[in-house]
């Protein structure tokens, strides 16, 4: 006997001789479950992808994190259990442009080597990373920089790819994705501009603002912020030295007085370029730890925002 009597009387009468009312029940029952049951499982990399993802599809499909909680997306390698997830999805969605590079060696091992893959990033204008050095300069111009999530303009033009992409793999729930991108949208614009508006003028072209890594100039340049340095030579990679001295110089020399790092990921060498150089550090959220959730990159982005501000507004005082 089921825990659920009713639905047991209810099976058994579908089984009996059936009248055109229990027949019209039964028929109608089975589509529900079925199309219950054919909801997509589509998996995601970083947190704001499950963020974008969960907002679009809402009760449609199911969110999968291809990593778990607790695990740094720049430092990861695939574990078995994993790679196993990815033969029970039925759609990734990629960064694609570095920040995930983990993902293509999962696929390749998984059960599903060809299963389809939806590219974030397809739309999105890159600009490139660049190192230590000042902006432009060296051979690291080769390199995009993979940290579009982190600018609500490039995120708006990720979601809204993701939204025509799952439309076309999931053509029944289409017009709900383009609404819910939509909708989501809409909200991340007015978090932009409720920032943007705080401001009462556009920041002074004379405010030089550099980076403890290179996460950062998309969600500058919403604010017509260049950034003239990067401390770091590769994300988590601490300078040398003789690379710390040559920061110090550079900032100096380029007389820059805000300094943008990374919430939670403490550097050791901060405090000495602070007090070698008088700049104020601000930091921002990478939106790379803690629970996934819908939410989550709302949340924190508003927090980034609302930091660039308090940066802009206090350099100008």
């Amino acid at each position: 006997m089921s825990a659920f009597p009713s639905i047991d009387l209810f099976l058994r009468r579908c089984a009996r001789p059936l009248t055109a009312l229990a027949l019209l029940a039964c028929a109608l029952l089975a589509p529900a479950h079925a199309e219950e049951a054919k909801r997509l499982r589509i998996g995601v990399t970083l947190h704001p992808y499950y963020s974008y993802v969960a907002n679009i599809v809402g009760d449609k499909a199911e969110v999968v994190p291809l990593i778990p909680v607790g695990f740094n997306p720049h430092a990861y390698e695939p574990r078995a259990e994993d790679i196993k997830r990815i033969g029970t999805l039925d759609v990734v969605v990629l960064n694609g442009i570095g920040h995930d590079d983990f993902a293509d060696r999962m696929i390749a091992a998984s059960e599903k080597p060809k299963i389809p893959v939806i590219e974030a990033n397809a739309q999105v204008p890159l600009l490139a990373a660049v190192g230590m050095a000042a902006r432009g300069g060296g051979d690291s111009g080769k390199v995009v920089n993979p940290h579009t999530f982190l600018s609500i303009t490039a995120s708006i033009a990720q979601i809204n790819t993701i939204a025509r992409e799952m439309g076309r793999i999931d053509p029944a729930n289409a017009q709900t994705y383009t609404a819910n991108a939509r909708a989501y949208g809409q909200r991340l614009r007015k978090l932009r501009a409720d920032a943007l508006g705080q401001l009462a003028s556009a920041p002074n072209a004379d405010l030089r603002v550099a980076t403890i890594h290179g996460a950062y100039d998309y969600l500058l340049r919403e604010f017509g912020l260049e950034v003239t340095a990067v401390v770091e030579p590769a994300h988590g990679i601490e300078p040398s030295p003789a690379q710390l001295k040559g920061t110090i110089e550079q900032l100096r020399a380029a007389n820059v007085k805000v300094i943008f790092s990374e919430l939670n990921f403490p550097s050791a060498y901060v405090e000495t370029i602070q007090r070698e150089t008088g700049v104020k550090l601000y930091a921002l959220s990478h939106i790379s730890y803690g629970e996934y959730s819908a939410e989550q990159f709302e949340k924190e982005m508003k927090q980034n925002l609302a930091t660039v501000v308090r940066a802009i507004e206090e350099a100008g005082a």
